[in-house]
């Protein structure tokens, strides 16, 4: 549908480097410029949605290849990701159809209840919360996992514009102007590959949707939907974030051989879908694991590998999920050295800069590089033995001390509370919390939305007029059951004050529940 210069405008600034972003005063030339530039903008646009036709100026890409892990071989092609730089004009075009397509999907509930990527208040966290409080579950009732972590080849680049049309008229409605659009993007489109200053001869794309393109990503989630029915035909539990696919189930040690054959049959079948659409699943690249307690793992009966595809995949101890380091036994230890580490790391790096930056802007830095790291998944954590949140928390104070520029023998506390910083247990407190809200107020995933159930009392009781206080359900362990979601999230909910839980929104929420744990742990 046409869209207003308003919406075009909002589109231009949000797509705009944050380097650029501004007061809402329009004093600034950038501002001025990108008020003249609006209508022009919301005419090309309107002329496109309304013809279906994609401007054949935005379908050039520029490629520069970028290697995805540093420690990876630079000399192996196999080892970098395409990404395209497309036209700024072409990324505002197709966040205005990405907005119009993601509430249209949504409100049909056409997108897979399993799928995190893209898609509003879902994220790689909420996914790795739903995994692990299955797998927790699984252990705490005495049974064995087998999780699988599929690998794609080239995903994004093998993709059939034909059957991906074909599914997105016949499987989701699509059609009409909408499906020509769609077309018109799709084709035509051809991309040069920059190295190093060289670049080479314009190239035709005749599959495939432009890595680091806006609607490329969803475009996918979309071609992929049909595998949820192999899964469940299987039986098999699964999630998905992009093209990182997990399959996971459970049972007890002496049906684990019955478990994996299933699993087995069930990756053969995937495989052969994804032969069928152009996709292929790299077989030596699928991680799969036991999860277990490790008075399980010392029995004579595990197996240890799984078939995938052509090839035997041994069982790991460790796998990196979605950017955590998952151990078999899930005591997140690994993860916390890793996170550690990597923290230290970056804190080295600013210190040796420090004595030329201002406190604010080290704290800047302190919060993008080293923070950042301690919050993400640390919804994970909850529960986990207090030797590893003390670890955590030595990163933090070395953090807050090098912000303020305090010595080693200064009190932590004041420097904490100077910094308005809530200690790491306090962080995962709030994590946990703001995603019980989530799950309760219907903006987060129905996935975590399902495993908490709001407590409903046998008889009238004085509490009977609060409906915010959730089910705590029995579990057996504390050292699984107590730290999966559906426990933790409960327990940690229902402690916080009924003003807070009782919060009409998620911003008036975040601020009393940050007010509240700060003035309980300072």
């Amino acid at each position: 549908r046409p869209v207003s210069e308003d919406d075009v405008r909002k589109m231009i600034l949000k797509s705009s480097p944050k380097s650029c972003e501004l007061d809402p005063m329009p004093t600034s030339l950038l501002f001025e410029c990108i008020d003249e530039v609006v209508p022009a903008v919301t005419h090309v646009v309107n002329e496109s949605f309304l013809s279906g036709i994609f401007p054949s100026m935005f379908k050039t890409a520029i490629v520069k290849p970028l290697l995805k892990k540093p420690s990876l071989d630079q000399d192996d092609l196999k080892n970098y990701r395409p990404v395209s730089n497309l036209s700024f004009l072409s990324k505002v075009a197709e966040k205005l159809v990405l907005s119009q397509l993601s509430e249209y999907l949504n409100a049909n509930q056409l997108f897979s209840p399993v799928q995190s990527a893209y898609r509003p208040n879902h994220s790689t966290e909420t996914a790795l919360v739903k995994i692990v409080n299955d797998l927790l579950l699984a252990l705490d009732d005495g049974k064995v996992s087998v999780l699988t972590l599929l690998d794609l080849s080239a995903a994004f680049d093998t993709i059939d514009h034909n059957i991906l049309l074909h599914r997105l008229e016949h499987a989701f409605g699509i059609t009409g102007t909408a499906l020509s659009w769609i077309r018109s993007y799709l084709s035509d489109r051809d991309q040069t590959v920059v190295v190093n200053g060289l670049k080479s001869e314009p190239f035709r794309l005749l599959y495939g949707v432009p890595q680091g393109s806006v609607l490329g990503p969803i475009l996918f989630v979309l071609y992929t939907k049909p595998l949820d029915d192999i899964f469940d035909r299987h039986s098999v539990c699964h999630h998905s974030f992009a093209d990182d696919t997990q399959m996971r189930n459970s049972s007890s040690l002496d049906q684990l051989d019955t478990t994996i054959s299933a699993m087995q049959e069930c990756v053969s079948d995937v495989k052969s879908w994804m032969t069928l659409n152009r996709l292929q699943l790299n077989d030596g690249k699928t991680e799969a694991m036991l999860v277990m307690s490790k008075r399980a793992s010392t029995s004579g009966l595990i197996p240890q590998s799984m078939r995938i595809g052509d090839t035997d995949v041994d069982f790991s101890d460790l796998v990196k999920n979605l950017g955590v380091t998952l151990d078999s036994s899930l005591s997140m230890h690994q993860q916390v050295t890793n996170t550690c580490t990597a923290a230290y790391i970056e804190l080295r790096r600013i210190s040796s800069i420090c004595q030329y930056l201002t406190v604010d802007a080290t704290k800047t830095l302190i919060s993008a590089f080293v923070l950042s790291r301690l919050d993400y998944c640390n919804a994970l954590l909850s529960g986990v033995p207090q030797y590893l949140l003390d670890r955590l928390q030595r990163v933090q104070n070395a953090a807050a001390r090098l912000t303020v520029k305090a010595s080693k023998s200064d009190h932590i506390t004041p420097i904490l509370h100077s910094l308005h910083w809530l200690p790491v247990a306090a962080r995962i407190q709030y994590k946990v919390s703001s995603l019980c809200y989530s799950s309760l107020s219907d903006s987060g995933p129905e996935y975590l939305s399902r495993v908490l159930r709001i407590y409903t009392p046998s008889r009238q009781l004085r509490s009977s007029s609060d409906n915010r206080i959730l089910c705590v359900p029995s579990v057996k362990t504390k050292t699984f059951g107590q730290r999966s979601f559906s426990y933790a999230g409960p327990v940690i909910w229902n402690k916080l004050p009924y003003d807070i839980r009782s919060s009409q929104s998620k911003t008036s929420f975040k601020q009393a529940l940050k007010t509240h744990l700060f003035s309980t742990h300072y």
